[in-house]
C-alpha cells in the first residue's frame, strides 16, 4: 500500500484526495491518502467526506511515512511548508505541488534534501468554492503542467505523471518561467482584471443603483474577483514581472481604445468597430481550438481510454500497483 500526504485541504487538495480515493478504491484500495491542514474544521470536513482516510495535527507526522506528498497549499506558504518538511521526509520520498507559479516554487524546494525528487506541478483547474466544492472530477480533461526539479528522479517524474492520470487530467511538461509567463497573459491577468472591475463598478456613487441593472455580464466578467483574496495575493508576488508585463499591455490596448472614443468621426469609428471584430475573430478562434481539444481527448477516443489508463497505471503511478492488481498478483 502506497503512502500519500495532501498538505492543504482546500478545494484542489480536497478534489485531488477524492479523485485518488476513487482511483484507488478501484484498484483493490491501493492508496492511503493523509491529510493535513493548519486549519482543523478543514481536516475534520475532508475526513467527512472521504478525502482523506486519516488527518493528524502535527504536519512532521503527516509526511514523516509518506511516499508522495502533494503540497496543495496558497503558494506564499509553499517556501516555509518545504523547509519544514524536508528534514522529516524519508530517502526516496517525491514531493510535488499544485502552485499556480513555477519558477518561485522550484527554487524553493531546492531547500529539500538531496535525497528527495521535488516535481513541480499546476492542475489548470478550479472554481471559486472552497473545500466544500472539493470534486472527484474537478480535474477531468483538464491541464495538468508538469515541471520537474533539475534532481528529480526518472521515476519520481513517472510517478506524478501516473498521479495526475489517476485524476483523468493531461499531463504537459512547461519550462518553470515560460509557464509563469503563459499563465500571467490566461490566467492572472483576467484574475487582476475581474478584481479591477469589480473595484470599479462598485466604488461608483451610483453603484446603488447600478446594481439592479448589473446582469449576467457583469456577474459572468467579475466571477474570478470571488476567489480567494490570500491565494491572488500570492500568485501575484511571484509572479510580479510577467503579470506587470501583461498589465502593460493591456493598459496599452484600454488605452487605444479611450483614445478612439475621444474622436468623433469616421476613422475612430471604424477602428473602434474593427477592434471589436478582431477581439470577436480571436475569441472564436480560441473556441475552436477548445472544441478541438476536446474532440482530440482520450475520451473521445472510442475504445482506447481505458487501455490507456491502464496501461499509463500500470507503468508509472507508484511503483506500477496498478499492473499488479490487474495480474493478480497483489
Amino acid at each position: 500500500m502506497q503512502q500519500i500526504t495532501i498538505v492543504g485541504l482546500g478545494l484542489i487538495g480536497g478534489s485531488i484526495g477524492l479523485a485518488l480515493k476513487r482511483w484507488s478504491a478501484e484498484h483493490g484500495d491501493a492508496l492511503r491518502i493523509t491529510g493535513f491542514d493548519s486549519d482543523m474544521e478543514h481536516q475534520s470536513m475532508a475526513k467527512k467526506m472521504n478525502a482523506v482516510d486519516t488527518t493528524t495535527w502535527s504536519l512532521q507526522d503527516a509526511v514523516s511515512d509518506a511516499d508522495v506528498v502533494i503540497v496543495a497549499t496558497p503558494v506564499g506558504a509553499m517556501k516555509e511548508i518545504f523547509a519544514d518538511i524536508g528534514p522529516n521526509l524519508k530517502a526516496g520520498a517525491i514531493v510535488t505541488d499544485t502552485g499556480s507559479t513555477k519558477a518561485d516554487v522550484l527554487e524553493w524546494a531546492k531547500v529539500l534534501p538531496p535525497q528527495i525528487s521535488f516535481v513541480g506541478g499546476h492542475p489548470m483547474a478550479g472554481k471559486s468554492q472552497s473545500l466544500d466544492g472539493a470534486d472527484a472530477d474537478l480535474f477531468k480533461g483538464a491541464t495538468w503542467v508538469v515541471c520537474p526539479g533539475v534532481t528529480a528522479s526518472e521515476a519520481a517524474i513517472k510517478n506524478v505523471l501516473g498521479l495526475v492520470a489517476a485524476t483523468d487530467a493531461e499531463a504537459f511538461f512547461a519550462d518553470p518561467v515560460e509557464h509563469d509567463s503563459y499563465v500571467a497573459g490566461i490566467s492572472h491577468l483576467p484574475m487582476v482584471v475581474a478584481a479591477a472591475l469589480a473595484r470599479t463598478a462598485t466604488s461608483d456613487q451610483s453603484w446603488r443603483d447600478m446594481r439592479s441593472l448589473a446582469s449576467t455580464g457583469f456577474r459572468d466578467t467579475t466571477r474570478l474577483a470571488l476567489g480567494s483574496p490570500e491565494m491572488h495575493r500570492d500568485i501575484s508576488m511571484t509572479n510580479r514581472e510577467a503579470l506587470s508585463r501583461w498589465i502593460g499591455q493591456m493598459i496599452g490596448t484600454l488605452e487605444e481604445f479611450q483614445s478612439n472614443l475621444a474622436l468623433d468621426d469616421d476613422d475612430a469609428r471604424e477602428r473602434i468597430h474593427t477592434f471589436f471584430v478582431d477581439a470577436q475573430d480571436a475569441r472564436a478562434k480560441a473556441e475552436v481550438a477548445y472544441v478541438r481539444a476536446a474532440e482530440q481527448s482520450p475520451e473521445a477516443t472510442s475504445g482506447m481510454k481505458n487501455e490507456t489508463m491502464s496501461e499509463s497505471m500500470g507503468r508509472m503511478f507508484l511503483g506500477g500497483f496498478g499492473r499488479k492488481k490487474k495480474d493478480g498478483k497483489r
